[in-house]
């Protein structure tokens, strides 16, 4: 088998690139009153997205020139490391909570959510483990299965005590269909979900604020200024933009009516300014990024590249997904960041990272007799 080296996936790179420099000027128009009256700096949140995009470019470069191969060797202490970091978010010294979650780690003046660190971790760690293992292997359950899914429901129960629900359902979707391109029998991916959906169920309405959440989703004009409020208001910002949008930096919902404008509801405030056009435009860079990342999975040079490109193209397609969902009243309201666009550094520099690391695996493939 002989493996060529090519250019890095043209289409993916001018996606991620568009909704990095989206992002950033989507946080100052949608932060900047917030900004000063908290802070009274109308720049605070865009000088902390310029860095966190510089951070973010710089390891993206890394990441389309490093070997995609190397990351095989320290599958495992990345994975160790993520599930300390999730541990250290528990300790009142270290950990810090916002909204009623401990998702952060603060370290001086650095703070991080080492969630962001684990989904990717986990997909490298599955990823390795599976080409590691022969076929045979994969398809029995304790050798094939059963590794992964401890590591799994560790990093699974952690997330959900922050708590961080839809996360922890990210990172199920994700080892789903990498559990099944990596060659689990069917019958056992079958068992997996039928036995989760009781859990799942129990999960969601075991903590009353997830039974209000579920129930204002059905009806949110029953409890319109409580729990029903922020689904209210981002429809309201959505429907103001109409066609072609108010005007970008013309958001009247940012002036503290729409709450987490710059993170959770950003794409409202995109709607809103930029109207559906703006809106599609999002989308339609989403779907290029998730037709070329399975692309690239696809026409990988190896199994190890497959199921990296898999996982890492699964994450951000499941994570924007539940982010628009959620904001459109698909599915109920969950608090989750728009990948590449809402405002924070622990997702836009890991995503970056991963985006490097699928724009590297599209450099390799498997030279076909003669060419």
């Amino acid at each position: 088998m002989i493996i060529e080296k090519k250019s890095p996936d043209l289409w993916l790179f001018i996606a991620v690139t568009i909704l990095m420099a989206i992002g950033v000027c989507m946080v100052f128009s949608s932060s900047y009153v917030m900004a000063y009256k908290w802070y009274g700096d109308s720049y605070f949140f865009l000088k902390r997205q310029i860095l966190y995009a510089i951070i973010g470019l710089i390891i993206f470069f890394f990441a389309i020139y490093t070997d995609y191969h190397y990351y095989k060797r320290v599958a495992l202490p990345i994975l160790v490391l993520s599930i300390i970091l999730l541990s250290l978010v528990f300790i009142p010294e270290i950990g810090r909570s916002a909204g009623g979650a401990r998702r952060w780690v603060k370290i001086g003046f650095f703070s991080f959510q080492p969630s962001e660190i684990a989904k990717f971790a986990l997909i490298l760690y599955m990823a390795e483990s599976l080409t590691r293992k022969h076929s045979e292997e994969i398809k029995t359950f304790i050798k094939g299965i059963l590794p992964s899914l401890i590591i799994l429901v560790v990093i699974f129960l952690l997330i959900l005590k922050e708590p961080d629900f839809s996360t922890a359902l990210i990172i199920l979707g994700i080892s789903f269909i990498m559990l099944f391109i990596g060659g689990t029998k069917v019958i056992q991916l079958f068992t997996l979900v039928v036995a989760a959906i009781p859990v799942g169920i129990l999960i969601l309405l075991k903590e009353e604020y997830r039974r209000i959440r579920l129930l204002s989703f059905l009806d949110p004009w029953k409890d319109p200024l409580d729990s029903g409020f922020h689904i209210i208001q981002s429809l309201t910002a959505l429907g103001s933009g109409g066609i072609s949008g108010i005007g970008l930096g013309e958001s009247r919902q940012k002036f503290f009516y729409l709450p987490d404008q710059h993170t959770d509801f950003i794409f409202s405030i995109i709607g809103e300014e930029l109207g559906f056009i703006g809106t599609l435009v999002i989308i339609v860079l989403f779907i290029v990024l998730l037709w070329r990342g399975f692309r690239i999975a696809v026409n990988s040079a190896d199994q190890f590249g497959t199921l990296l490109a898999a996982g890492i193209t699964a994450m951000i397609t499941f994570q924007s997904i539940i982010n628009i969902g959620v904001v459109t009243k698909i599915i109920p309201t969950t608090g989750i960041t728009l990948p590449f666009i809402s405002y924070g550094g622990s997702s836009l520099i890991v995503n970056m990272f991963c985006a490097g690391i699928l724009l590297n695996i599209s450099q390799y493939r498997v030279k076909e007799h003669g060419v």
